[in-house]
């Protein structure tokens, strides 16, 4: 296969990255941002030692600006060194609120899908109902945490399906692309100890999202669809997401894991169980299959 403009055919008036530098320069561009929100937030006392947020206000800084920073370092990196418009990089004027929104319910409709999954399947144990609706400070924490999810989320798509997969196809391929921005997005979110399944789990996480950018050519309703994603495995169960707590009762049902680690995914959160790995096979499936 020919390298390809994946979003838009204009092209770039500075340097773009060869292609298998790209990965690495997108490592360090994280890593300088990140590095420098976390210090400053555990230094105001917002983060716990191993990088937990504290609070629902140590959340949504760690979200906001963390990523906030992210974003405006790929931005500038986009316009003033490679110089090409932000269409090129997914962010195509193509209905992009209509487009949000409906990622917004496909991605509710996704983590909603899988925790009743696990559920069914005797991995979780219901132990009280819509709790957080007896605490109008924590119902104004769930509300407060979704736009902020929207910014973590949506930096995110920018970054590994917008600029890398875009950058690398242009270079290279569009099979190749998906293999290194995969491969870099699940070694960006990699722990130490991390089971096997959630490793696995992850880079089919980010497969599906540049399946999904690819057919729709544009990175809006994946955006969408990481948002709620994210933000109702956060706050709807009292379940971890990414293997972090926000600490709020459920919106929906507190769960308590009774399974093993491949049924309930373990410290890592429904993501990384055995359930999201089928579920995510099967929607790349469909989106190779099923016309756009």
């Amino acid at each position: 296969m020919k390298p390809v403009a994946l979003y838009s055919p204009a092209a770039a008036r500075g340097w773009l990255p060869w292609g298998p530098l790209a990965p690495f320069l997108c490592i360090a561009l994280v890593a300088l941002p990140d590095a420098t929100a976390e210090l400053s937030l555990r230094a105001l006392h917002f983060e716990g030692a191993n990088g937990e947020p504290l609070g629902v206000l140590g959340w949504c800084l760690f979200l906001v600006v963390t990523f906030a920073l992210m974003g405006l370092v790929f931005l500038a990196w986009v316009r003033f060194v490679e110089r090409r418009p932000l269409a090129t990089i997914g962010l195509v004027n193509a209905h992009p609120l209509h487009t949000f929104v409906r990622g917004l319910a496909i991605g509710v409709l996704a983590s909603a899908t899988i925790v009743a999954a696990i559920w069914i399947s005797g991995g979780y144990r219901a132990e009280g109902f819509a709790r957080a609706f007896a605490s109008p400070r924590a119902l104004l924490g769930i509300a407060a945490l979704l736009p902020c999810f929207a910014v973590q989320s949506g930096v995110e798509e920018m970054i590994f399906r917008g600029w890398l997969l875009s950058g690398i196809a242009r270079r290279l391929n569009v099979p190749i692309a998906v293999v290194l921005s995969s491969a870099t997005f699940t070694l960006l979110h990699y722990e130490r100890h991390q089971h096997w399944a959630a490793t696995t789990a992850i880079f089919l996480f980010a497969v599906f999202a540049c399946a999904w950018s690819l057919r729709a050519r544009n990175v809006w309703g994946v955006m969408g669809w990481h948002t709620t994603w994210n933000w109702l495995l956060a706050v709807g169960f009292e379940l971890p997401v990414t293997g972090l707590r926000a600490n709020l009762p459920a919106l929906l049902v507190k769960l308590t894991p009774v399974g093993g680690v491949l049924l309930t995914g373990g410290a890592q959160g429904p993501e990384g169980s055995l359930w999201c790995t089928a579920l995510l096979l099967a929607a790349i499936y469909s989106l190779r299959r099923i016309p756009g």
